[in-house]
């Protein structure tokens, strides 16, 4: 069985960990804490997440700062960024959420159907991910050697099934989508993750 997604929860205070943790409870993922920003970037330089949930406001290295920080790392710049902040904060907190490289930004306090909705989708995102990378990595195996005669009637047909269960997944997860609050935050990571289905089914029709 493939491992449990990680998500990051990074926030200066114990209570918001522990109604994150909470909320997160009944969802197939590994939570995993961090106290401030630089626990938060000590964590991301041997683990990887599917999603962080980052408070904004933090001693210390802020939650703008410490996304600014994972943005700029090649391993990490792709990992889904979820801002969390009280209601009162500034007006133009939104917007630096956004530029920094959020792709969503929830003010406190939340509604707990609409985080755990949203984190859902991000994570059945970097599920399939893996496996299309899983499915990738078997075809291109498959391919770096000569197949004896008769195999390519086994192998090309198990390898078509496979792809067409990913296939299935990704139009499972788009009507996912739909119950993440219509939340447009998701359109990008689920278009790229399309686009990468739709090549790698060409270049697999090709060889049929």
């Amino acid at each position: 069985m493939p491992d449990r997604a990680k998500i990051l929860l990074v926030d200066d205070r114990e209570e918001n960990l522990i109604a994150l943790e909470a909320i997160l409870s009944s969802l197939d993922v590994t939570a995993m804490r961090a106290r401030s920003g630089e626990e938060a970037l000590k964590a991301l330089l041997g683990i990887d997440f599917a999603l962080i949930l980052l408070d904004v406001r933090m001693p210390g290295m802020d939650g703008f700062e410490t996304a600014a920080h994972i943005k700029r790392r090649e391993r990490t710049r792709n990992i889904p960024i979820i801002f969390l902040t009280v209601v009162d904060s500034a007006p133009d907190y939104a917007f630096r959420g956004y530029a920094a490289g959020a792709v969503d930004y929830l003010t406190k306090p939340f509604d707990p159907w609409v985080l755990r909705a949203k984190v859902s989708v991000f994570v059945e995102l970097h599920n399939m991910n893996r496996r299309l990378a899983e499915q990738a990595s078997l075809l291109r195996e498959r391919l770096s050697v000569e197949l004896p005669d008769g195999m390519g009637a086994e192998v090309l047909p198990e390898l078509s099934r496979r792809l067409a269960a990913v296939e299935e997944e990704v139009t499972r997860i788009r009507d996912l989508t739909e119950h993440a609050n219509g939340s447009t935050s998701l359109t990008a990571p689920l278009n790229d993750l399309t686009n990468r289905v739709t090549h790698l089914r060409a270049g697999f029709d090709a060889l049929s």
